[in-house]
């Protein structure tokens, strides 16, 4: 067990400062603790409502909790410290929140990875499958197949987004359970805006605290403004970053092959509330 860590900085979407301690634990699974409050990273948890007016009609730009009231979101862009934690195997630990949104450093996990990469693994039973569970909503699609007890799961993401498109169509994968894969291959790999959306969040006041430089912001040309790639296919990784993310909220490992086509966070909550729905009924 190591000792707590802490990761300062400010929110991508409320632009305030802020900062996460990760406390690892015995038991208890993980959650948020906010104002001494804990508050469970779960699906049960999971809030629907828009962080900002700008985002009423439009998919979720972030995965963000709500407190007991189970309506306003109180903890937001939980996506990828959530990443982090699965992706290295912590299950079990306290994420001490003082501000309204984790800490959005350049964009990726790899900060929060790099925090906890020494931990041992927690020993917690992963979910299974029997029978395959898929989710759609028309082109875009995100399915998990069973794996067997002694068969090695794999997890990919396929990234089209169309012709004409300045991001190219790509692919990325990792195998669960590949911590060294997972912190060298898949945390790094930041979020993205095309330039046309990173002006227009702009324009209603989000993004105020940062710029190009921080974090990605793609031309019309396909390559990032005053900034450069950390891989060919980051926009697919981080894309798979979100997808591990997400899926962290079921709370234990899922033992199967998971394969995303275009999905984004609402597909993916929608395919860990089947996983649930799976494994309760």
């Amino acid at each position: 067990m190591t000792d707590a860590t802490r990761i300062a900085g400010t929110g991508l979407f409320t632009s305030a400062p802020s900062s996460l301690t990760i406390r690892p634990r015995t038991d208890g699974g993980l959650g948020f603790v906010q104002a001494g409050e804990r508050i469970e990273a779960s699906l049960s948890r999971l809030s629907r409502i828009p962080i900002h007016p700008a985002f009423a009609h439009i998919p979720p730009r972030s995965t963000n909790l709500a407190g007991p009231d189970g309506q306003a979101p109180r903890v937001l862009t939980t996506e990828h410290v959530l990443a982090a934690c699965a992706g290295v195997g912590l299950w079990c630990a306290d994420l001490e929140l003082a501000g309204p949104e984790v800490p959005i450093d350049a964009g990726s996990a790899r900060v929060f990875a790099e925090a906890i990469r020494d931990i041992d693994p927690s020993a917690v039973e992963p979910i299974r499958l029997s029978e395959p569970l898929t989710v759609t909503d028309g082109a875009a699609r995100i399915e998990a197949s069973p794996a067997a007890a002694d068969e090695t799961p794999s997890w990919s993401y396929c990234l089209d987004y169309g012709e004409g498109s300045p991001i190219p169509k790509q692919s990325a994968a990792w195998t669960p359970g590949d911590r060294d894969a997972f912190i060298n291959e898949i945390a790094p790999a930041r979020t993205f805006s095309l330039r046309a959306e990173a002006e227009a969040m702009k324009a209603v006041g989000l993004f105020q605290a940062f710029g190009p430089e921080q974090l990605l912001v793609i031309d019309d040309d396909g390559q990032p403004i005053d900034n450069a790639w950390r891989f060919d296919n980051e926009s697919a990784r981080h894309k798979l970053l979100d997808v591990i993310g997400d899926l962290a909220l079921l709370g234990r490992p899922v033992h199967a092959h998971i394969r995303a086509v275009r999905s984004g966070h609402t597909l993916n909550h929608q395919l860990a509330m089947a996983i649930a729905d799976h494994i309760t009924s």
